[in-house]
């Protein structure tokens, strides 16, 4: 690896930071408060190049590399989890899977106005009674005599699904072959037989809009099926390894945000004549939290940069994204809280947003793979055994 970074590297994360804290950091609490959804920051966002980072530019990205996604991903997530989720769903979920397996026609269509803004892009795979185990689906795809696909079924917990114009769907299309009976399709909400449910009220990344989605003889044609008829497990697999570098980004940039305020905190805040920074119980809180912290960091930069060389090579990245994931998910949640407890009762408080980073910090460890999974994921490829 080479720890330093280009000039397009920095400069997309200047541009990051200065749009994270002077546009999304003074409204992210209230977003959070209505469960508003931000369409006008998150257009500004796509204007900006930050909805399709590893886009080609003909396609209307950004077309910089993994290592910038990362670089902007951390400085949204310091501001609020919830913009830097619906710039994780875009970016590697919808973009990097139609990039790697649709036609350039495909790319034209579906992927240039997600990656300029112009609209939201979602990934449908969990389904009410299939979350770890996704081979468990239900929702089906019966293929016509035309070759056209009629869907019908239920998926669950679709993040940015409430306002996705375009959304990255797996079905069964043959029920005899397992994992290799599924297959991808782009949707397009706008038509017939798509419908949305309620939207979810969540815990944290509240100003993330996530619902449940059913399809009732909604139909595809050919050229809307992504990659080829029956690998769309493989495809929803490689995908998960992307997406899975942008929640550890996400993760390090929260996780970034509550230490900052912890060591402001710390210096301001006075105990017994003297800061609370000064005592030894909150120097090893710091201390520990300043260790995972860059450990998480690093990692996720790892990460980034072995999709780079996997892109080249024809490789795999799934460790080190599942390391890089884990390792920036747990340690969010853990500095969080030690945030909220060296802030005592400010830091249970509504008055300052470290009560919403802890909130935020759990979803982290849960979607794209709970660290259940990413702990099997790294187990399986280490020992080769299954």
């Amino acid at each position: 690896m080479d720890f330093r970074f280009t000039e397009d590297q920095l400069s997309i994360q200047a541009i990051a930071r200065d749009f994270a804290q002077k546009r999304i950091a003074p409204v992210a609490a209230e977003f959070d408060h209505k469960g508003e959804f931000p369409l006008d920051n998150i257009r500004e966002m796509g204007a900006m190049g930050l909805m399709g980072i590893e886009v080609p530019t003909e396609y209307g990205g950004a077309g910089l590399d993994s290592i910038s996604y990362v670089l902007a991903m951390i400085e949204i997530a310091a501001a609020d989890c919830a913009h830097s989720t619906i710039m994780s769903v875009n970016n590697t979920l919808y973009c990097n899977g139609l990039l790697k397996f649709a036609t350039h026609e495909q790319k034209l269509r579906y992927v240039a106005p997600i990656a300029s803004g112009e609209a939201i892009g979602a990934f449908a795979l969990t389904e009410p009674q299939s979350g770890s185990d996704a081979t468990a689906m239900r929702c089906k795809a019966a293929k016509q005599a035309d070759g056209s696909f009629v869907i019908n079924g239920k998926k669950s917990w679709i993040t940015s699904g409430p306002v996705a114009k375009y959304i990255l769907l797996f079905a069964i299309s043959d029920a005899t072959k397992g994992a290799r009976g599924i297959t991808a399709f782009i949707v397009d909400t706008g038509r017939e037989g798509f419908h949305r449910g309620k939207t979810e009220p969540k815990l944290g990344i509240r100003a993330s809009a996530t619902c449940e989605i059913e399809f009732t003889d909604y139909r595809v044609g050919p050229e809307d099926v992504i990659g080829e008829e029956g690998h769309g497990f493989k495809i929803a697999m490689g995908v998960l390894d992307a997406g899975r570098i942008g929640i550890a980004s996400q993760a390090v940039g929260l996780a970034r945000a509550a230490y900052e305020a912890t060591i402001a905190y710390s210096q301001e805040r006075k105990a017994f004549g003297q800061p609370i920074g000064s005592f030894q119980m909150t120097q090893a809180k710091i201390a520990d939290m300043k260790c995972r912290l860059d450990a998480s960091y690093f990692l996720t930069l790892r990460a980034a940069w072995a999709k780079q060389q996997a892109q080249e090579s024809g490789g795999r990245f799934s460790t080190e994204a599942a390391v890089a994931k884990l390792t920036a998910s747990e340690s969010a949640m853990w500095i969080t809280h030690q945030a909220v407890q060296i802030h005592g009762g400010m830091g249970y408080s509504k008055e300052m947003p470290l009560e919403r980073y802890f909130r935020d910090a759990k979803i982290t460890e849960i979607y794209e793979g709970t660290s259940e999974i990413q702990r099997m994921v790294i187990a399986r490829n280490e020992t080769g055994l299954r």
